[in-house]
């Protein structure tokens, strides 16, 4: 199979030709038809996740077709159109045995703990508890589009923050994540801000439903501004950028009693931010972090996909091919890109 791999992190990665994977007895594999590209795999590329060993094909966020079945998959057949969360559970742990496999103590990650979908095929664990089929009328390329962003922002929203419709959300990064939260919230009935320092992912960000857009560039004081835009601060607010200062402004911009959730990573240096703990503790805020979502939760996603409430598929930004996905990686560090690009191994 093609694909893309790396011997060392930081050097800008190759197009190999590799053996084509083969399912251990409770996985399978996945002939990967799209691919998402996110900055959690530039993340990886730089060094900064420790489950990552060399060397490496990354990618996490995938749909297709299974190619192959382990002997103990009972639930999936060769054929079947699945895609899988970033997070997959091993199914027998304390955290699985509860519903929580986002957090499973042995957890797999396909692009991180183990080869990725940045290739033709992908070999997938833990098969039966967590593929997810794909109804018909789901694209692979809107499949791949839900992977760590889509899906991670709808719990981060609907199960961490408990966002109901009237409330206000705050969402600070307009990119993959943050759009994602944003048209996830206004599915939900919310009012939304989007925060950014861009004006066409502000201007996308309104088009996929935000009440209101701030540009931080322009604003002395972030959360003073979503305090007065709002009648005294986001009942939720996310960080779906990762970096201390959108951490603390997401803190600072809630009410009373409000909800921060942490998505994006925080990692490197910017793994042990400052928060303002004077106003979590008089303010009675809560602090939630949110890694994925469990492939058991697809199904209330998928629903609102269905019923048209949600249209993840309006967040891609362009698709490419494997050829062009190192140099794509390498400039995630940019920020540059509007919504989800997407990878087409077979382009």
């Amino acid at each position: 199979m093609r694909a893309v791999y790396y011997e060392r992190f930081g050097v800008l990665p190759e197009i190999r030709t590799l053996p084509d994977p083969t399912p251990t007895p409770s996985g399978v594999v996945v002939a990967v038809k799209a691919t998402g590209l996110c900055r959690s795999d530039w993340h990886g590329w730089m060094g900064h996740d420790p489950d990552i060993r060399l060397p490496h094909v990354p990618g996490h966020e995938l749909a297709g077709t299974i190619a192959a079945v382990g002997r103990d998959v009972r639930r999936f057949r060769v054929g079947d159109r699945v895609t899988v969360p970033f997070v997959s559970g091993c199914g027998h742990c304390t955290e699985c045995r509860s519903g929580n496999q986002q957090v499973c103590e042995e957890q797999f990650q396909p692009g991180f703990t183990h080869w990725g979908s940045f290739a033709d095929y992908v070999a997938i664990e833990y098969a039966d508890q967590n593929l997810v089929l794909l109804p018909e009328e789901i694209s692979y390329d809107t499949a791949a589009s839900l992977g760590c962003r889509f899906a991670t922002s709808f719990r981060a929203v609907v199960d961490q923050g408990r966002l109901k419709g009237g409330e206000w959300l705050a969402v600070h990064g307009c990119g993959g994540v943050g759009l994602s939260a944003i048209m996830i919230g206004a599915g939900l009935g919310a009012n939304v801000i989007a925060i950014d320092i861009a004006e066409d992912k502000l201007a996308l960000a309104k088009a996929l439903g935000a009440t209101a857009a701030i540009n931080s560039r322009n604003v002395s004081d972030i959360a003073e501004a979503v305090r007065d835009l709002t009648g005294g601060g986001a009942h939720v607010s996310v960080d779906a950028l990762g970096h201390p200062q959108t951490c603390c402004n997401s803190i600072s911009n809630l009410r009373r009693r409000g909800r921060h959730v942490q998505v994006g990573l925080m990692l490197a240096d910017h793994a042990m931010p400052q928060i303002p703990m004077a106003r979590v503790i008089a303010h009675e805020l809560e602090i939630y972090g949110s890694h994925g979502m469990q492939s058991w939760r697809y199904d209330a996603m998928l629903e609102m996909i269905r019923s048209g409430r949600l249209a993840p598929e309006k967040l891609i930004g362009r698709h490419i091919g494997l050829n062009d996905v190192p140099q794509a990686l390498a400039n995630m560090d940019r920020f540059a890109e509007s919504g989800i690009t997407i990878i087409d191994p077979a382009a």
